[in-house]
């Protein structure tokens, strides 16, 4: 199952009036493990950074100079997002910038049945409690100290640790094998082979587990076909 977390940057909260992203940025994930293939990109707003937004993330327009536009990155970013589901944190957010940009570079909007909203996951499931990225870290255990500003890469890595975590954790025997760290949906989505391998139970013990369930357990499930012991047929 490959989905993608997501993160944007941007030079406001209004796309509408006229605010742009300024960075994009996102983790694959296959069967909730990140993989290690990422996408990352700066852009060329094309206006002015304002400075409160310059106080959230830390971009400065002497930072974005000279870097991509949108319309230059959209097809590499389409490119990794693919068909996949793409899970961010507030998600409407940043569907509706990415839409923005999208449309102003003559591309389609993504599709909305793609999107997977962390942000509504975490307030189902801990209704009426701080639910922001920093909050959910702190009480799920997520490691966020190296976080002083709001930058998409590292968002989107730890957003991928606290989305593990609102699906109910990293389970025993899920790691992925060093071999498919890092390469890429191809290799790492490959099933795994498995063998199975059958207890031998003694001729003796089965009968006397037989006897013991005649004579103890009335319509004893483990006697009904298809659990009818080989003897009977």
């Amino acid at each position: 199952m490959r989905q993608i977390v997501l993160d944007t940057e941007t030079t406001g909260l209004e796309p509408a009036q006229g605010d742009r992203v300024i960075e994009v940025a996102a983790v694959e994930l296959v069967n909730l493990l990140p993989t290690g293939a990422t996408f990352h990109c700066l852009v060329d707003p094309e206006r002015d950074i304002p400075a409160e937004a310059t106080r959230v993330h830390g971009f400065t327009n002497g930072d974005l100079a000279g870097k991509p536009k949108f319309a230059e990155i959209a097809d590499e970013m389409l490119a990794f997002l693919a068909d996949t589901p793409i899970i961010a944190h507030n998600a409407p957010f940043d569907f509706g910038f990415l839409d923005a940009e999208l449309m102003r570079a003559g591309r389609p909007k993504l599709d909305r049945s793609r999107m997977v909203d962390s942000l509504a996951i975490a307030k189902e499931r801990y209704p009426g409690m701080p639910n922001s990225l920093d909050a959910l870290c702190r009480r799920l255990g997520v490691d966020n100290s190296m976080r002083d500003s709001h930058n998409a890469i590292l968002d989107c890595t730890l957003l991928a640790q606290v989305y593990l975590e609102l699906m109910g954790g990293k389970q025993p025997g899920l790691e992925l094998a060093p071999s498919l760290r890092g390469a890429g949906p191809a290799l790492a989505a490959e099933a795994v082979a498995w063998t199975p391998r059958p207890i031998a139970v003694p001729e003796d013990r089965a009968a006397a587990h037989e006897a013991f369930l005649r004579g103890k357990v009335k319509e004893a499930l483990w006697l009904q076909p298809p659990f009818t012991p080989a003897s009977e047929g």
